[in-house]
């Protein structure tokens, strides 16, 4: 059961990265990951700010410890003056405690310089290797999009295309239509003709009336044929007009010269 649980899992991984692979769009995703690393160096440029902030912030820290500093530094020297060697000691000491938090300000004011100059060192590395990914991205998405065009152009000539393909397909059920309704045609006329069929356009007429018909005719034609023979005088084992023509004008001679 965990062997064909493993294997339904395999085939969805592969069928899904097989749909994701035709769905995915290079030029998409290259402006994609050029958007996110915009984005990362906005966030260098803002942890700048940041430490620039913070280290100026300590500065008018360190500003104002040192104006207190040295107004303590004037007390002690006014009240040592007046003969106050204890307000003067007090002064000092309070003067004392500013300079160790100034010290301690100092310190932290050196680091977050090093800091700035790391992220400022670490921003320009950054922008540079953007402006890189940049410019590549747009040699890469030229060059997708006249491959891309390339094989469309191609596919079109050769048919492999999906329209030509389509329309490859119709003109091959067309043809094969065509054909098949003409040998229908042809088969239904071969049973017409042979008798097997018959014509309704005809009156109801069968092959048999048909051929009585053709005979009747004949006869027809051949009782009229005798008929102008015997007012002609034509001999009786004479032949055909339509047999010789010759034949036909000597009998209208000889009619002429009995008749005068």
């Amino acid at each position: 059961m965990a062997g064909l649980m493993a294997r339904a899992s395999l085939i969805t991984k592969a069928k899904v990265s097989k749909a994701l692979d035709r769905a995915e769009d290079p030029t998409e995703t290259l402006d994609y990951s050029y958007e996110q690393q915009l984005e990362l160096l906005q966030k260098v440029k803002g942890g700048v700010a940041d430490v620039a902030t913070a280290k100026k912030r300590l500065e008018l820290q360190t500003a104002q410890l040192d104006q207190a500093a040295t107004r303590l530094d004037g007390e002690a020297r006014q009240a040592l003056a007046a003969g106050r060697e204890d307000l003067a000691r007090q002064a000092l000491e309070r003067k004392s405690g500013l300079q160790q938090q100034i010290q301690g300000l100092q310190q932290q004011q050196q680091q977050l310089e090093d800091q700035q100059q790391k992220l400022v060192a670490n921003e320009q590395a950054l922008q540079a290797k953007i402006e890189a990914f940049r410019s590549q991205k747009e040699v890469i998405k030229a060059q997708y999009t006249a491959a891309e065009a390339e094989v469309r152009i191609n596919e079109a000539a050769t048919g492999l295309g999906e329209h030509m393909a389509d329309t490859g397909l119709a003109i091959q059920r067309a043809q094969e239509k065509t054909e098949q309704m003409q040998a229908r045609a042809a088969a239904v006329d071969e049973l017409v003709s042979s008798g097997a069929l018959e014509d309704v356009t005809a009156g109801g007429e069968t092959d048999l009336d048909r051929q009585l018909a053709q005979i009747s005719s004949q006869s027809e034609v051949d009782s009229e044929l005798a008929q102008l023979k015997a007012e002609v005088g034509a001999p009786a084992g004479a032949k055909a007009i339509g047999d010789g023509g010759s034949t036909a004008a000597a009998d209208d001679t000889a009619a002429e010269g009995g008749a005068q």
